[in-house]
């Protein structure tokens, strides 16, 4: 006998089996892809897609490459009772390796510019981790340098994790990143479009695709401006680039204004419910001038693309204190 409609209604609405699993880390990755249906109206025909990677447990994309590059290192023996990892980072990675040295026992170091945003200062310090802050105005490549200091200065203390040299950065999307995008599209996927931040991201997710298939295009995104306002995203012609990064596996590169990033981030805030950061304004302002292009000349596309954390991280929360004083 069929399901009343009542019947149907509760069977729908009874909760899927809950995940059970013996480590945060194991919920690293096999992020939903969502359809940005009010944004890719701009561009008809065209379907538009976003990774969620602010679902990962310590909340952004960066989860993947931090998970990767200790358990390589404990594997390896490079994390060594007595040895701290140590890394330079703007934030996210900072706050993944705080998540993933926390659930794994290793001890972080951080190096961070001073001027980072309050909440990924708060975040890192309440996992535990040591926090050495270099200046303010030298940005994310004066964290390079401070932490290539520190390690000269005591090789035997650290185990430098180096994300903007370490092959497990892009070796990490290379592994989960793009075969997710290839099995939550069906295989449909024909554009790839994201920032360059470390580009262990773009390098690794773009390399695995065009294995894939050698059709799908690969998009970078760059700030238009050394002074830009994207933060986690690097202008490459006035920064230290990385050794990770491979532009043989990209098709294209999108230079995007701030202003651009910041207003789709609004967008994205009050027309798909979706709260995130400013670099992935920029992301998926980037896939929709992709998108508009394929639509002007009458072709239709599925454009995916990353949204690497949330937009709370953004703001300056209450302190994490044991006392409070109200």
């Amino acid at each position: 006998m069929l399901p009343t409609g009542r019947e149907q209604l509760l069977t729908d609405l009874r909760p899927a089996r809950a995940v059970r699993t013996d480590s945060i880390v194991d919920l690293v990755g096999n992020t939903p892809l969502v359809r940005l249906h009010h944004i890719e109206r701009d561009a008809p025909g065209v379907e538009i897609w976003a990774k969620c990677e602010f679902c990962n447990p310590a909340g952004s994309v960066k989860d993947r490459a931090a998970l990767r590059i200790v358990r390589d290192a404990l594997e390896r023996g490079l994390l060594r009772p007595g040895v701290r990892l140590i890394d330079s980072t703007s934030g996210n990675t900072g706050i993944a390796y705080a998540m993933v040295g926390a659930a794994l026992g290793v001890p972080v170091t951080l190096v961070m510019p001073e001027n980072v945003s309050a909440p990924r200062k708060q975040v890192t310090t309440a996992y535990g981790v040591e926090i050495v802050y270099s200046s303010p105005m030298e940005g994310s490549d004066g964290a390079i340098r401070l932490a290539h200091e520190l390690v000269e200065r005591e090789p035997d203390r650290w185990h430098y994790a180096d994300q903007y040299k370490n092959p497990n950065n892009p070796l990490a999307h290379y592994h989960t990143t793009a075969p997710e995008i290839w099995q939550q599209t069906g295989g449909r996927v024909t554009h790839f479009v994201t920032g360059i931040g470390t580009s262990g991201t773009v390098v690794g997710t773009s390399r695995r695709l065009h294995e894939l298939d050698p059709a799908i295009r690969c998009i970078a995104i760059q700030p238009d401006d050394a002074m830009h306002g994207l933060e986690g995203m690097k202008h490459l012609p006035s920064s230290i680039v990385p050794a990770i990064y491979d532009p043989s596996v990209l098709d294209d590169t999108i230079w995007m204004p701030t202003d651009e990033g910041w207003d789709m981030a609004e967008r994205l805030a009050k027309e798909e419910g979706l709260f995130v950061g400013h670099s992935s304004g920029g992301n998926v302002a980037g896939a929709l001038r992709v998108a508009k292009q394929l639509s002007a000349e009458g072709r239709r596309g599925v454009v995916v693309t990353i949204l690497c954390d949330r937009g709370d991280r953004y703001f300056v929360p209450l302190r994490w204190e044991k006392r409070y004083l109200w």
